[in-house]
């Protein structure tokens, strides 16, 4: 493992590119679709139409003196890049100023009526109600019964392709859902992450092979794993063994004291099993806390927020079924505080996680693993750069304090850690549309 310089980060100024596109169609979009989705009045009206106009012809401009946040964005860059064209300045700075921009027009950090309103709650409660989402919910019924392994690999991959669930990216490709995701992933550490210590017992009765890695082709997919016939009868006599302790009231967790930070993307759909997940590796002793971060307000459209993860609780509480019976158990974590949620300002910051500050980093220290959700987490995890595709996830991550694996589809250009024979492989196959479509998907593992 070595450190490396990273390349220049990325800019949006590039006619023709996805960071350009998002930029000058995306969040032209989105304003629209926020300014429908509620009867604002005259002055929020005339405020979005300014900050649309803004993104496209105008200059980036000052928060207002009085902004609660004002000089966090300072020290976050902003009096360098104020004056400046919005497609001038880093992409991801601009991307997360837009949406801080966007939340004054609507009045959310205000004294007003709207103070506190979500303004892609509609969007976000359209999704959770969707019949696709109970449908997901019961197939639950047909997981209950499977080893633990095999229920830990299926649940691994619905967090994994949850992060399909992203209404900002569909709001400006209206394809993107319809598009059938690629089941072998672009990069798969899922293996060697099930022989972490903080996670030996979940993966029992998997099959490591060679080194524990798997790479795209090796059969990793969208659901279930297809290799139950190779599950141990000790892994099944674990999971009887753990069933029979929770029926007699005897707690499972860690013995250690062992944390886990599960830092969340999407609310909705992609939420549901991300806090599925942790409902699982709490209940088979992989650590004996989760703490959860989200977003401290919203965020690029469908970002998880406290109030979502509320949401997303009373959804699995009132599905009936085996997920009524995850509902119940972490509605009961998180009273009991084994289950905690954190809304670091940080979450909203428009930098990577190597700059990040250091009650953060010392909280990812502490922890056994932390999980990173999402396209956007990615970018930060491995800095919004035009990196040579082929770079070691491990050298771009030699800064962060502890264990981190990334669970993400793929929907920006900044990739890392792929083979050149993967890379070659997408790009003969579909040009550059692999980097930015969401169909492809990688688990990448910096122990």
């Amino acid at each position: 493992m070595r450190r490396i310089t990273a390349p220049p980060v990325i800019l949006g100024n590039e006619p023709g590119s996805f960071p350009h596109s998002v930029l000058a169609e995306r969040h032209p979009a989105i304003i629209r679709q926020v300014r429908d989705a509620f009867p604002y009045g005259p002055e929020a009206h005339r405020a979005l139409d300014a900050l649309a106009e803004s993104c496209a012809e105008g200059v980036i401009e000052p928060l207002p003196d009085g902004a609660h946040d004002r000089h966090s964005w300072q020290d976050w860059g902003l009096d360098a890049w104020v004056g400046r064209s919005w497609f001038d300045v880093p992409w991801l700075w601009s991307e997360s100023y837009f949406y801080r921009r966007l939340l004054d027009a609507v009045g959310y950090f205000g004294p007003g009526p709207w103070a506190g309103i979500d303004p892609f709650r509609p969007f976000k409660l359209a999704e959770l109600d969707a019949a696709e989402t109970d449908r997901e919910l019961t197939a639950l019924d047909s997981l209950a019964d499977r080893p633990v392994g095999e229920r830990a690999r299926a649940l691994l991959h619905g967090s994994l392709w949850g992060n399909r669930a992203d209404l900002g990216f569909r709001l400006s490709d209206g394809e993107a859902e319809g598009r059938a995701a690629v089941p072998g992933l672009v990069a798969d550490d899922s293996e060697a992450l099930w022989t972490l210590p903080a996670l030996a017992t979940a993966g029992a009765g998997a099959d490591t092979g060679a080194g524990g890695r798997t790479r795209a082709g090796a059969g990793s997919g969208a659901g279930t794993s297809d290799r139950a016939d190779e599950y141990t009868k000790a892994d099944a006599k674990a999971d009887a063994g753990q069933d029979e302790k929770r029926d007699r009231g005897v707690s499972v967790g860690a013995s250690s004291g062992t944390s886990l930070c599960l830092v969340a993307d999407n609310a909705g759909r992609e939420l549901i099993p991300d806090l599925l997940l942790a409902a699982h590796l709490l209940d088979h002793g992989q650590c004996d806390r989760v703490v959860l971060h989200v977003k401290p307000y919203p965020y690029y459209v469908s970002d998880a927020t406290t109030a979502d993860v509320v949401d997303a609780l009373r959804k699995l509480t009132g599905a009936g079924g085996a997920a009524a019976e995850q509902g119940r158990r972490l509605w009961a974590a998180m009273a009991d505080g084994v289950l905690t949620v954190r809304a670091h300002p940080f979450s909203a910051a428009p930098l990577p996680y190597a700059r990040m500050p250091d009650d953060l980093r010392a909280e990812f220290a502490a922890a056994a693993l932390t999980i990173v959700k999402g396209d956007l987490n990615y970018r930060r995890l491995v800095g919004d750069s035009r990196w040579d595709p082929t770079t070691p996830f491990a050298d771009v991550t030699a800064y962060f304090p502890g264990p981190v694996v990334a669970l993400r589809t793929l929907k920006s250009d900044v990739i890392t850690g792929l083979d050149a024979a993967t890379e070659a492989a997408l790009a003969a196959a579909e040009g550059q549309r692999w980097r930015t479509g969401g169909t492809h998907a990688l688990i990448q593992l910096r122990e």
